[in-house]
């Protein structure tokens, strides 16, 4: 097991070395700069902007600038939230998005695994078809259309909960943006969890056990769940992913102070340093989630381990 840990942690550096090397040559050479909407520029203060930021020396000597501050923890200052540095920025939106998004994935497993599991035991009964409808209607319905629905209901009709708004250590505020963003992960996890828990029954091992005169209950926990939680594990590593870094539309329905405006914001005012972060940050986010998924696969399945 160590071995195969160590050898897929040893692919993160160079893959997070491509990335950040792709998107720099991308924003740094796309049409525009970070202060060509500043119409009030002159041309010498436009110069006098270039030089202090490092703009007006070649493309490649501001990579390898880039890349030395990197290695020492520096992600640059922003170009257009001059108090800021891009660091402190993040610093202030991540710990946001990162519970709303783990809080997410966290109803996802406990609500997912249990329905798919339900509708796998209970296949072709009004509980299947009924957790099959329910599944359908969320990998449907976006978070915008989700979110303010649930917002009218739990916060306008009913106020239970906080229909927008931040306030630190309150768990309130987090109920309906967390419920929003996981209702999809959800759908697709009791999805995957009912296909491959059928799949396994069918398999000739469970035939042996039920040969042997092993309960059905014993059966789904001591030998047919482990195998079948196989797919939803490969698909959580991503969809936690996703739901960390692309609750955007989640955030701002709610007004939640996370990364995700940061990315947008920084994509239109063309702050190469702020949009370098965010991708930085994401793209690390993507590859450790990832890397979570192949230990936990490599746990379940041993043969994994062994290729």
């Amino acid at each position: 097991m160590l071995r195969y840990a160590l050898r897929r942690i040893a692919g993160i550096v160079p893959t997070l070395l491509v990335i950040i090397t792709v998107s720099f040559f991308v924003v740094r050479l796309a049409p525009g700069g970070p202060f060509d909407q500043e119409q009030t520029l002159g041309p010498q203060v436009r110069a006098n902007l270039d030089r202090a930021y490092g703009l007006d020396r070649p493309i490649a000597f501001q990579y390898w600038r880039y890349l030395h501050g990197l290695a020492h923890g520096d992600f640059g200052p922003s170009f257009k939230q001059h108090d800021f540095t891009v660091a402190e920025l993040i610093s202030q939106g991540l710990p946001v998005s990162g519970s709303l998004g783990l809080t997410a994935v966290l109803l996802a497993i406990l609500i997912g695994i249990p329905l798919g599991v339900a509708a796998a035991v209970w296949r072709q009964t009004t509980v299947d078809y009924g957790i099959t409808s329910l599944v359908v209607l969320g990998m449907a319905l976006p978070g915008f259309v989700t979110g303010p629905v649930l917002a009218l209901v739990f916060g306008v009709y009913l106020q239970w909960l906080p229909v927008a708004g931040w306030e630190e250590g309150a768990p309130r505020y987090f109920v309906l943006p967390a419920v929003t963003l996981a209702l999809p992960v959800i759908a697709y996890v009791a999805r995957l969890t009912r296909a491959s828990l059928l799949d396994v029954f069918r398999a000739n091992f469970i035939r042996t056990a039920r040969a042997r005169g092993l309960g059905p209950w014993r059966i789904l926990w001591g030998h047919a769940l482990r195998p079948a939680l196989l797919p939803v594990v490969s698909y959580l590593g991503p969809a936690t992913a996703f739901v960390m870094t692309g609750s955007l539309v989640v955030e701002t329905v709610f007004g939640l102070p996370g990364t995700g405006r940061y990315l947008v914001q920084g994509a239109i005012n063309r702050d190469y340093t702020l949009v370098m972060g965010m991708v930085i940050v994401y793209g690390t986010l993507v590859l450790l989630l990832n890397l979570i998924a192949d230990l936990v696969y490599g746990w379940l399945d041993p043969r994994v381990r062994h290729e």
